[in-house]
C-alpha cells in the first residue's frame, strides 16, 4: 500500500476486527499515515500476527484481545489504550458477524441475538466506553454494508443489521457532536475471508463485477482510503454521513 499523506500524525487510533481483511487494511493506511493504531480481534495468534506485520511496516501499533460481545474485553481495549497513549482520536467499528444464510422468518432467536449483539449493540458498548477519552476534533466510523441498502436473500438479517447502523450514525452523529464527527463507510463486495463466498462462486462473482460501474469488486485497499478520509482533517466539515464504496453498484438515488 502506497501513502503519499500523513493526515493522522500525532492521532491514536482503535480499530476492531482488524487482523485480517478490511479491518487490517484500515489499521494499515491509518499506520502508515502517522496514527498510532491500536488492532484487535478475538485471538491473541492473530493479534501477534496483525502487530509483526504492521510493525515491519514501520506503524507505531499495539494489538489487544477483544471479542467485541464481551464486556471486559472490550473495557480492557480501551484501557490499555489509554494507558499506553493517553487518549483516543479516532474510533473504527468494524467488527460484523453473519453466521447464517438462512431467511428472516426461519432464524433461530440465539442467530438473530448474536446478529444484533456484534453488528449493532457492540459497536454502542464500546462507544459508552471510549466516549469520555475521545479529544475534541475527533472521528467515530461504522462500517456498515451495501447490504444495508439492498438486503439479499442470503444476507438478508445482516442486511437489515447493516441499515441499522445508517440510522445509528445520523443518531450518534447528532448526539456527540461538536466535539466527535460520526460517519460510516458501507462497503461494496470485497472478496476477504469474511466474504469468501464471493471468490468460491465465479457465476456470483461475475454478476456483482457486471453491477458495478467500474466492472470490479472492491478491495480491501479502496475501503482503508476511505475509512483514512473520513477521519482526517480533510473531512472536517463532514458528520452524520455514510460514504458509499462501491464502484457504482447501485445503493440509493
Amino acid at each position: 500500500m502506497e501513502v503519499k499523506a500523513r493526515r493522522l500524525e500525532g492521532k491514536v487510533a482503535i480499530v476492531t476486527a482488524s487482523t485480517q481483511g478490511i479491518g487490517f487494511a484500515i489499521a494499515e493506511r491509518f499506520g502508515l499515515e502517522g496514527a498510532s493504531v491500536v488492532v484487535s480481534s478475538r485471538k491473541q495468534k492473530n493479534v501477534d500476527e496483525a502487530v509483526r506485520k504492521l510493525q515491519s511496516k514501520g506503524v507505531e501499533v499495539t494489538g489487544v484481545v477483544c471479542h467485541v460481545s464481551n464486556p471486559q474485553q472490550r473495557k480492557d481495549l480501551i484501557d490499555k489504550t489509554v494507558q499506553k497513549y493517553g487518549h483516543i482520536d479516532i474510533v473504527v467499528s468494524n467488527a460484523a458477524a453473519n453466521p447464517t444464510v438462512d431467511g428472516i422468518l426461519d432464524m433461530k432467536e440465539s442467530v438473530l441475538d448474536k446478529l444484533w449483539e456484534i453488528n449493532v449493540k457492540a459497536t454502542i458498548l464500546l462507544l459508552q466506553d471510549a466516549a469520555s477519552h475521545l479529544r475534541k476534533g475527533s472521528s467515530v466510523i461504522l462500517i456498515s454494508s451495501i447490504a444495508g441498502y439492498h438486503p439479499q436473500a442470503s444476507l438478508a438479517m445482516y442486511g437489515v443489521t447493516k441499515t441499522a447502523l445508517l440510522g445509528l450514525t445520523k443518531a450518534l452523529a447528532a448526539e456527540m457532536s461538536p466535539d466527535t464527527r460520526v460517519n460510516c463507510v458501507a462497503p461494496g463486495f470485497v472478496p476477504t475471508h469474511f466474504a469468501d463466498f464471493l471468490t468460491k462462486d465465479e457465476t456470483l462473482r461475475k454478476t456483482l463485477e457486471e453491477q458495478s460501474l467500474l466492472k470490479r469488486l472492491g478491495t480491501t485497499e479502496d475501503m482503508a482510503a476511505a475509512a483514512a478520509f473520513l477521519a482526517s482533517d480533510d473531512a472536517s466539515y463532514i458528520s452524520g454521513e455514510t460514504l458509499v464504496v462501491a464502484g457504482g453498484t447501485p445503493s440509493r438515488l
